[in-house]
């Protein structure tokens, strides 16, 4: 008798326990939408765990993600479709200048729609917070390489188109702090000072919004810059973070 109260009392605890871990889980879910893969992104909300597939799938989908950037008060202009065949692109935007906003440099570039998107919430929730935690300062520009390129993967004759063929990726040289500074991927990759912990900081922070995230760690094709992309490989498809 005595034993079986022991047990039914196990029981009662083991329940009761389950029961307060599924109510604490559904409390910081409710407070984490961008934690669950079925909720609508939002660009003001801090990076979850599904936020860059996500990001990803908004490519072919151009009204919903300038809609997400309307939403965020992005200042940007649609490009009109260009090229051809394996090198259309549809989806393109421009920003537009803003004092408050990271300068891209040269500022003509024009990455697709969801690569766009992505570089705000990497501008927001990674690459500023890492530099005022850093140096104390906020980076003012990016350099980068550019977006649309119509080509094969590292330029060859044959095989797999690049990213950079619909706009879908971008390549990121070099940081441009407000206080005059600059950071390089070429340059500054390597050591153990302030200007490397920042690159691998903005790298690391990246992966949680790209498809892929490509940088001299990858290979010696990727020394001077960060290549990032939003490919599509669907709901369960690979990440790329090296």
């Amino acid at each position: 008798m005595v034993r079986r109260l022991h047990l039914t009392l196990r029981r009662l605890l083991w329940l009761a326990a389950s029961l307060v871990l599924i109510l604490l889980a559904y409390v910081w879910l409710k407070q984490r939408p961008q934690d669950l893969p079925w909720t609508d992104l939002d660009l003001g909300q801090p990076i979850g765990l599904f936020t860059g597939r996500k990001l990803a799938a908004l490519t072919g989908d151009a009204a919903q993600c300038r809609a997400l950037l309307d939403r965020a008060g992005v200042d940007y202009v649609a490009m009109e479709p260009g090229g051809a065949d394996q090198c259309r692109h549809a989806d393109a935007v421009r920003l537009r200048a803003d004092k408050d906003a990271i300068a891209m440099a040269p500022a003509a570039v024009a990455p697709s729609c969801p690569v766009v998107a992505a570089l705000k919430l990497w501008e927001w929730q990674v690459v500023q917070p890492a530099a005022q935690r850093i140096y104390g300062a906020p980076v003012r520009s990016i350099r980068h390489f550019g977006s649309y390129s119509c080509r094969r993967i590292y330029g060859r004759s044959r095989g797999d188109y690049s990213e950079h063929a619909t706009a879908d990726a971008i390549d990121i040289a070099a940081f441009m702090l407000k206080d005059g500074r600059q950071v390089s991927v070429l340059n500054d990759w390597k050591g153990e000072g302030k200007d490397a912990a920042f690159l691998r900081a903005v790298r690391d922070g990246a992966c949680g919004l790209f498809s892929t995230v490509l940088s001299p760690d990858y290979n010696t094709a990727h020394r001077d810059h960060f290549h990032l992309d939003q490919a599509e490989r669907g709901a369960m498809g690979g990440r790329a973070c090296r």
